[in-house]
């Protein structure tokens, strides 16, 4: 947890083969340079109307008024107030029962269910609460969405070719989905977005396992997919970030650990699919103005389902 974020045993396995054999991330023998000066640094699938900012972000950039004043003569907007912060220990109970059962080498489900379910309850306080802490991986789940829009609507090598990307067409969708991901999850260096950053490469490292080969020939059910193993993954590392940083090393079988990391990726996917199928919603037809409500709720609702989910076990 180095990096304020971890990577599935999966990702881990999958990168180790992949160094094994000389190739860089994800397999790609090549590496990307980036665009150059003469394009557009944000593309148009990028939004960021959804981001959050903490107490800790910058206030400007030393182009306002000292005292105040938005540039253009206008008292600039009052900050929105701190929220109070969380009763204190409100962590120590899940962390608990995630540590009882990683050290059970995944065997105790009931301890799975009460650390996921009281984490969502007691460390964030509701459903709500937990998914508005996801804010900059909703932000990237929206760019997610218009990502696969534009490709599916407009072909993948238009899209490459707005972004100076050209020399990925034809490539393998892996190395491609790699080439977009600055700008899908643009790096700040926060923890928030190192998650998002990372479930996003999580999800390029699945893609071939879901069987989405084509990128240009996306349907609209590899479009779901790839949006729910992108939000799984963002949960799955939020969890751990907060609540089994030291416990996912806790087994020293191998296989055990494995089957740890496994079991809680499961355990959130199934969460999350049903939150998706919840939505009623089709991503291949969300309209710009829907995006980023369809995003906030799927993640509401995950949460939610979670908890439920992690109830129903602890009570078996």
């Amino acid at each position: 947890m180095e990096q304020g974020y971890r990577q599935s045993g999966a990702g881990r396995e999958r990168d180790r083969r992949s160094a094994d054999k000389g190739e860089g991330l994800m397999g790609t023998s090549s590496t990307f340079d980036g665009p150059n000066n003469d394009r557009p640094l944000v593309p148009t699938f990028v939004d960021d109307s959804d981001r959050d900012v903490g107490a800790g972000d910058d206030a400007g950039d030393g182009q306002d008024g000292a005292d105040g004043d938005s540039g253009d003569g206008e008292p600039a907007p009052a900050a929105p107030p701190l929220p109070p912060p969380g009763a204190a220990g409100r962590f120590t109970a899940p962390r608990a029962n995630f540590t009882t059962f990683a050290r059970s080498g995944g065997t105790d489900r009931r301890s799975l269910g009460r650390a996921v379910s009281g984490y969502v309850r007691s460390s964030m306080g509701s459903p709500r609460r937990a998914a508005q802490r996801m804010g900059t991986a909703r932000a990237s789940g929206g760019n997610v969405v218009r990502m696969l829009q534009s490709v599916q609507a407009n072909g993948i090598a238009e899209t490459l070719r707005e972004l100076n990307l050209t020399a990925l067409a034809g490539r393998p969708i892996e190395e491609v989905f790699a080439g977009l991901a600055d700008y899908v999850c643009p790096e700040d260096g926060s923890i928030d977005q190192g998650i998002a950053r990372n479930a996003f490469i999580e999800t390029i490292a699945d893609l071939a396992e879901a069987g989405i080969t084509d990128i240009d020939g996306l349907t609209s059910e590899q479009m779901t997919t790839v949006f729910e193993l992108y939000v799984a993954h963002t949960i799955e590392a939020r969890i751990c970030n907060d609540i089994g940083t030291k416990a996912v090393a806790l087994p020293a079988n191998p296989a055990a650990a494995q089957k740890v990391e496994d079991m809680l990726h499961d355990f959130i996917q199934r969460g999350v699919t049903d939150a998706v199928a919840r939505s009623g919603s089709n991503i291949q037809t969300l309209s710009p103005d829907q995006i980023n409500g369809f995003v906030t709720s799927v993640y509401e609702d995950a949460f939610q389902i979670l908890q439920a989910m992690g109830d129903a076990e602890a009570a078996r």
